[in-house]
């Protein structure tokens, strides 16, 4: 298949669920912070926020649609047509109607879509739990919201597992992949496994390569390079340099990207053509998949 993309996404991850202020002043982390953060970020240009809320107290993440509507809200009054996604992750939170919270907002608060991680998995000191029935019942509510899974990779075996969802109609390209490397217990940041995972991906696919920690740069680079989207932000690294002597922040690595593509040739994707590649309502008051 053709890899290439004539336009680079960028998927922007502001805050995670790891980086506190402790391990750097620069991750925002209460809804002002993302939502400025986010705001500047579309002024230089990003395709796509993946959204992780921190609770207003603890700085805890929290799978609340009361918080994730105020960060909604607060981005989409400057910018109604970024595509915004919700976080649906396992990592704290075990019952469906936690994780799928989020999914229940509607109107110009409506997601245009969820992160399904598409199997268990370990990271450095937790695990990410996510059943078969889980990850079944959460494309399920989606496709019944009109919400586009943001399909998260950390294996060959989930893109095998994506392909099985489809046969079971439970979701539907064109899809929208994020192929994460570096990750200790999963696939490591070099071209073969870069390689392996772009060759298995179904007819279709929009995709965008993430290194975690100091591969970011390299793989994000690698993407570019290659035609690909990127998936950059403080979520998966908050240095700007392997010897880690100074900490980045969000427009840093941004910027840094933007740098990467002008380099190459290639312009940033405008949310209004990535929505159109992927069937999406336009923005502007309506979103999710395309009625």
């Amino acid at each position: 298949m053709d890899f290439r993309m004539n336009d680079l996404i960028i998927n922007f991850t502001p805050t995670g669920m790891i980086p506190t202020k402790e391990m750097t002043p620069h991750v925002p982390v209460a809804i002002n912070e993302i939502v400025e953060d986010v705001l500047r970020a579309s002024e230089l240009g990003i395709t796509m926020v993946h959204l992780h809320a921190r609770d207003k107290k603890s700085g805890e993440p929290t799978y609340k649609k009361e918080v994730y509507a105020t960060i909604i809200e607060g981005i989409r009054s400057h910018a109604p047509e970024l595509v915004i996604c919700v976080s649906l992750s396992g990592r704290n939170f075990s019952e469906l109607q936690q994780r799928a919270d989020p999914l229940y907002l509607t109107g110009n608060l409506k997601p245009d879509m969820g992160s399904l991680t598409l199997s268990s998995l370990n990271f450095n000191r937790v695990a990410s739990m996510n059943s078969p029935k889980m990850i079944q019942d959460l494309a399920r509510i989606m496709k019944e919201r009109k919400i586009i899974p943001e399909l998260e990779v950390f294996d060959s075996g989930m893109i095998n597992y994506a392909k099985y969802l489809e046969t079971k109609g439970l979701i539907q390209p064109p899809h929208y992949f994020n192929l994460l490397f570096g990750n200790i217990a999963c696939a490591q940041s070099d071209l073969l496994h870069a390689g392996v995972l772009l060759n298995d991906l179904p007819k279709n696919s929009l995709w965008s390569i993430a290194g975690i920690g100091k591969t970011q740069l390299p793989m994000n680079a690698i993407a570019v390079a290659m035609g690909g989207g990127v998936r950059v932000g403080l979520e998966d690294n908050i240095w700007w340099d392997d010897q880690r002597t100074h900490l980045a922040t969000n427009y840093d690595l941004l910027k840094r990207i933007h740098d990467l593509a002008n380099i190459n040739g290639r312009n940033f994707m405008k949310p209004s053509r990535f929505r159109e590649l992927m069937d999406m309502a336009p923005g502007n008051g309506t979103y999710g998949l395309k009625e």
